[in-house]
């Protein structure tokens, strides 16, 4: 028997993975606390093998997984960089890991000194006045930043007639649904032929009803929006907000901010910049910066300073909280570890090299792929799969057949506006051995596609998993464990 097997076929009567105290021993009888309805009348039907068999199954499905230290995962906007297990380090620290924030202040002021110069630090990477560490995430960061949008407008009178969020086509999925979510509503604005935001049709939809745009710069097609004063003119001269989706900080490090380009709000991914871990669904950080107008919105409360003692700072006229205490505190530890080990020079390093690295890689394919959008790209750039198309090879078989030499695939069929789009993200961390591999591969596929299509059209071809049915796996999930009989 080897480990690849399923682990009911090692299945035998009587074994057992696990020991418990004999029946002397008094037990906890947790059947008669519960609700009747929620004891178990019968056997789960589990299968019955020893301890090693059990690690042995599962470390086996562990070796079948692939993450940022299996392999090359370059995910357009998803940012799979290399986390530093130095921050891993650091957070499990006793006295960062064994705390709780119901503790009494002065017990913590070391958890609260962090959190502070972390906000600190993120003030200067933003350009922004004020800082809330609460949002778990990104997409809990764009709806906590406009709900700090909503709080302006009622406190200005305005929030009846201040409606329409200007998202562009471009953008990440969260930004309309957060919109949406925080009470707005959303009114897409077209790119124009260079994929950035069309500045005219911007001018004609502002009004008295704009409550503002949110924006990715770098956009989602790895482009710089060169039209960003303009646009911020755009918005504040009829009185409306810019939000910027921070989600892409990778490409300005050290060399722009948000707050120099005319933002309000910023929302940051502190897994996609400041290498915390990313993935598994949590835990994750998504750190909102605000000008000074807005400052008295953010979440509350707020870690402060006064004279040598860090404080909660209660804030009257917050839109209050957006997750219990003060955040993900692990998480942002491995971030402000993050910063102090890059410094300011380091920082700077990452976004020319994540920079460096998408236009060389980007360079190498233009020939065998189209190429939608042919100016200097930032951290990421976008491919068309048009030409392979055209042999009846689509961007998803290019996708799969990636997985057959090693490599996670790219994001693909987003942004949406790019036809069969390839959306390549190469990060900072990789080295150039790495980016002539995975070129070589995606050249070596773009050959196959022309001579033999039928290899890259059943692919993959060696992983224990083949191509499955996603559309019945979204529309028919299977979210309960079964018997094998039940099947």
């Amino acid at each position: 028997m080897t480990g690849d097997e399923l682990i009911f076929e090692l299945s035998t009567p009587g074994r057992v993975a696990y020991s418990l105290p004999t029946d002397e021993t008094p037990l906890y009888d947790l059947a008669a606390e519960l609700p009747a309805h929620l004891v178990r009348q019968a056997e789960p039907g589990l299968p019955e093998v020893s301890e090693l068999q059990l690690m042995r199954h599962y470390t086996s499905l562990s070796n079948k997984n692939f993450g940022v230290e299996t392999g090359f995962y370059p995910l357009g906007s998803c940012t799979m960089k290399y986390n530093p297990k130095v921050n891993e380090v650091v957070a499990r620290y006793p006295g960062f890991s064994a705390i709780h924030p119901y503790q009494a202040a002065e017990t913590v002021q070391g958890a609260y000194e962090l959190m502070y110069n972390l906000q600190e630090d993120l003030k200067v990477v933003t350009g922004m006045d004020a800082i809330t560490l609460q949002p778990a995430a990104g997409a809990q960061g764009e709806w906590t930043g406009l709900l700090i949008f909503k709080k302006y407008f009622e406190e200005k009178g305005e929030r009846a007639q201040r409606k329409k969020i200007f998202v562009p086509d471009s953008a990440h999925g969260t930004n309309p649904a957060s919109a949406i979510i925080a009470g707005f509503d959303v009114v897409e604005i077209p790119s124009n032929e260079r994929g950035t935001v069309d500045l005219a049709a911007l001018k004609a939809a502002a009004g008295s009803d704009t409550a503002g745009l949110m924006l990715t710069n770098p956009n989602t097609l790895g482009l710089f929006e060169t039209d960003i004063v303009e646009m911020a003119e755009i918005i504040h001269e009829v009185g409306g907000l810019l939000y910027y989706d921070g989600a892409n900080a990778n490409a300005i490090l050290g060399k722009t901010d948000p707050g120099e380009m005319g933002f309000d709000v910023v929302h940051l991914n502190l897994h996609k910049t400041f290498s915390t871990p990313h993935g598994g669904g949590g835990p994750g950080s998504g750190p909102v910066g605000v000008k000074e107008h807005l400052a008295p919105y953010l979440p509350s409360p707020l870690i402060a300073k006064e004279g040598e003692q860090y404080v909660l700072k209660e804030l009257p006229r917050s839109i209050g909280r957006v997750k219990g205490y003060f955040g993900n505190f692990g998480v942002n530890v491995r971030a402000y570890a993050y910063i102090l080990t890059m410094g300011p020079d380091g920082l700077k390093q990452v976004s020319e090299s994540a920079v460096l690295h998408a236009n060389y890689l980007k360079k190498r394919l233009e020939p065998y792929f189209d190429t939608p959008y042919g100016q200097h790209s930032k951290h990421e750039f976008v491919l068309s799969g048009k030409r392979q198309k055209k042999l009846g090879v689509r961007t998803l078989d290019i996708a799969k057949r990636l997985l057959d030499f090693g490599f996670y695939a790219p994001t693909v069929y987003f942004p949406l506006i790019v036809e069969e789009c390839i959306m390549i993200e190469p990060t900072e961390t990789e080295a150039k051995e790495v980016l002539d591999a995975f070129a070589d591969v995606m050249i070596e596929i773009a050959h196959e596609a022309e001579e033999t299509p039928e290899v890259v059209l059943n692919a993959p071809h060696n992983k224990a998993v083949r191509r499955l049915d996603e559309v019945t796996a979204a529309r028919k999930p299977i979210v309960r464990y079964t018997k094998p009989e039940e099947n």
